[in-house]
């Protein structure tokens, strides 16, 4: 089923099976994922395509440099016909928020979400509203060169499950795109769904996938070898341990295995960790990239179970 589900979303984003099966991941984890990218490279189209096809409701929401905590989340609005005041929801109580150009709001309208991407609430006027699930978040931002970004801080960083970028397609496949698009737009097409229901099934199997203590001390040498490590001033967390094992197990599921081996925990360890971490020397241009090298020199360093 996951086979196909990948497969009707390479249809939206052609020729990037990478970026489409993290972003399944985060969502079998019940993480959420921060795409970086330049803009007009598939970003929405991706977090589109997801909702369509897991039959989820669907908002998008714009960030902007004026966007306040209320825009998300929703304010009170005073009924003249009954002199009270009546809550409005606002866009954060769907399924699938994709969360646009994330870095162009404020740090204080930013972290409006913090607590429904935890949690899966919202407190709002001293009332807790809960969430429907699935609750996910797609959030992009443009890199941070780009002109009026605002950077994540490091909390809001922590709660992305998996950050990775999309890029450029090949020439041939981007000739496709052009092709494919006199038709309409490609998320016209009718695309192979299943149910929300079926979603948060898959999601409760995946915590049934088995960890090896083998597993579960490699991963922590991983989490504590960022924590030592000379080039980097912060290393990750234990929020950052959990989420590394459940993207883990997603992997495992996803590959048709009801446990995990050492290649998930490699093959998920850049785009899990690298953006947890703070390099020395670094603030904003080439964080990223240097963080990746340092995630790759610790995987060489580290021993692999057997």
């Amino acid at each position: 089923m996951l086979e196909s589900l990948e497969a009707e979303l390479g249809k939206i984003l052609l020729g990037k099976p990478e970026p489409i099966r993290l972003v399944l991941i985060a969502m079998l984890s019940e993480g959420h994922v921060l795409l970086e990218d330049v803009p007009g490279v598939g970003k929405t189209s991706l977090a589109k395509g997801v909702a369509k096809i897991f039959d989820c409701d669907f908002k998008r929401l714009q960030f902007t440099p004026d966007m306040l905590p209320s825009d998300i989340l929703g304010s009170s609005v005073f009924l003249s016909n009954t002199s009270e005041f009546e809550f409005r929801k606002g866009p954060i109580f769907t399924n699938v928020l994709l969360a646009d150009e994330i870095n162009r709001t404020t740090p204080r309208t930013q972290s409006a979400l913090l607590e429904a991407m935890e949690e899966h609430q919202v407190s709002a006027e001293g009332v807790t509203y809960k969430l429907e699930k699935p609750f996910f978040v797609i959030a992009t931002q443009n890199p941070f060169e780009s002109e009026g970004t605002y950077p994540l801080p490091e909390n809001q960083l922590d709660r992305f499950i998996i950050c990775t970028e999309i890029g450029y397609p090949q020439r041939e496949v981007e000739k496709n795109v052009l092709k494919s698009h006199r038709a309409g737009s490609l998320l016209d097409a009718d695309l192979q769904s299943i149910s929300t229901d079926s979603l948060l099934e898959m999601q409760r199997q995946v915590r049934e996938v088995q960890v090896d203590d083998s597993i579960y001390d490699y991963l922590l040498d991983i989490v504590e070898a960022t924590r030592n490590h000379e080039q980097l001033r912060m290393g990750v967390s234990t929020r950052a341990a959990l989420t590394f094992y459940r993207a883990a197990q997603s992997l495992a599921f996803m590959e048709g295995r009801d446990y995990v081996i050492p290649d998930d925990i490699k093959q998920l360890a850049i785009p899990v960790l690298a953006h947890r971490v703070v390099c020395r020397g670094f603030v904003r241009e080439g964080q990223r990239d240097k963080a990746k090298e340092v995630i790759r020199q610790i995987l060489e360093s580290t021993s692999t179970p057997a």
